[in-house]
């Protein structure tokens, strides 16, 4: 039996099409091991967002090869779909396929194999379709979950927005949505799987249903979802922030599985730096959406991505950003120290920010997005909370409530001889618990 092992790099988008190869493999009768073993093939599933994220993918892609001379190595994704002829110069890499190739996969790799090509011909070897001129949203098979608890469910493709810093719309091409009905079957055979939660991704699924004919978008989807039994939560991704409006809400807020954390993309709380990013909100637009959410969801729990050290930031443009995140209290900021990537408008935008302003502003935010974490946690002391329990290591039972606070549970044996009582164990179910203590980043809880 030949071992396939992979590396997943950058999003839920990569992780969920990594799942889908990974079962193209098992059922022609391979076997999957850990990327840390020795393996026939190695598929790297490679991401381009920033360039710290196209450096990653080459040492990973020339890594492997160290474990198993003989090895395949495969190269796919993001990184490989805007720069082939970087990694054509990869001398290690076999195999280079482009993000709509990856459903062909193990076709590839053994016609790769059968045909015994050299080194010498690797530029036989390169399936990397041009993604721009796709129309279609490129189904895969089933899809393997790793997680007993939670699926991340792929229902979107593409993105048209071209934000200034952002390489993505190269890289996976314009909006493609999923048909309903097939989201809607993979989920249902998720349920009888046992597994409680979704989580619905793609690269911008706001954009969901704005290719289709007919008038259907994320929320006609959602509430779709929101209908099969077995699914008790449904945990949104990264959204744009203009696909909250009155409506939307009025009609999210019937739907009893939704979680209450949202993921809105900010990048900047500066209305001068949002321009020059090309983003289509403005930071008073912004604050009226949290208003909004946060009128509707008395325990809503919201966080966002901020880049830092833009072309252009000037010292007063970054202190309304820092007042303005001190004014909204995101949950958790995922702070990003901007770096040109080649091939955007503002890789050639004039104003570069030094590296030690961009470190500096950075930590800044870092330490402010910690300071709001534990205090939003210290709410939550002395209240019960339900949470969704995922597994149990190193003596505590780990899961997340449904705002997405990450709970633990100390194992002793009182907890564990009322698990025994109810007959089943912890893990995979939902139970109300109290909140006894607050940490940075994590709650103590007690049944």
């Amino acid at each position: 039996m030949r071992r396939v092992a992979f590396i997943t790099l950058g999003c839920k988008v990569n992780q969920y099409e990594t799942n889908a190869m990974a079962q193209e493999f098992i059922e022609k009768g391979y076997k999957i091991v850990e990327h840390t073993e020795v393996a026939d093939i190695y598929v790297i599933n490679t991401c381009t967002v920033t360039n710290m994220s196209d450096r990653k993918s080459r040492q990973m892609l020339r890594r492997v090869k160290e474990l198993n001379k003989e090895a395949i190595i495969v190269a796919c994704g993001c990184y490989v779909q805007v720069a082939k002829e970087e990694v054509e110069k990869i001398e290690e890499v076999d195999l280079i396929l482009g993000n709509n190739e990856k459903k062909n996969i193990v076709e590839l790799v053994e016609k790769f194999q059968n045909e015994k090509i050299g080194k010498e011909k690797k530029s036989e070897l390169e399936e990397v379709e041009d993604v721009m001129h796709k129309k279609d949203f490129v189904e895969f098979g089933n899809v393997v979950y790793t997680e007993k608890t939670r699926a991340v469910i792929k229902v979107q493709d593409g993105c048209d927005r071209f934000c200034s810093y952002c390489i993505i719309p190269y890289a996976r091409g314009r909006v493609r949505s999923r048909k309903p009905e097939n989201v809607i079957s993979e989920i249902e055979k998720i349920s009888k799987k046992g597994i409680k939660e979704v989580v619905i991704t793609g690269i911008h699924i706001a954009s969901y249903g704005k290719d289709f004919k007919e008038e259907y978008r994320l929320i006609d989807l959602l509430e779709e979802i929101n209908k099969i039994d077995g699914i008790e939560r449904i945990e949104l991704g990264s959204i744009e922030p203009l696909l909250i409006t009155e409506e939307f809400v009025k009609r999210l807020k019937k739907l009893e599985k939704i979680c209450h954390h949202f993921h809105l993309s900010l990048q900047s709380g500066c209305n001068e730096t949002l321009k020059r990013m090309n983003r289509r909100y403005s930071i008073e637009e912004f604050k009226n959406i949290v208003d909004l959410l946060k009128k509707n969801y008395e325990d809503v729990n919201l966080t966002t991505d901020i880049i830092v050290g833009f072309p252009g930031e000037t010292e007063e443009e970054f202190n309304k950003t820092y007042e303005f995140l001190k004014e909204i209290k995101f949950y958790k900021m995922h702070i990003f120290k901007y770096s040109q990537r080649k091939g955007t408008k503002a890789a050639v935008m004039k104003g570069q920010i030094d590296g030690n302003k961009k470190e500096e502003r950075s930590r800044k935010l870092i330490e402010l997005s910690d300071k709001n974490e534990e205090e939003y946690n210290k709410k939550y002391v002395g209240k019960e909370v339900e949470v969704l329990w995922e597994e149990e290591k190193e003596g505590f039972y780990k899961g997340h409530t449904k705002n997405y606070i990450l709970a633990y549970l100390k194992v002793d044996n009182e907890i564990k001889k009322e698990v025994e009582e109810r007959k089943k164990h912890l893990e995979n179910t939902i139970t109300k618990a109290k909140c006894i203590e607050a940490k940075k980043d994590h709650i103590l809880v007690e049944l």
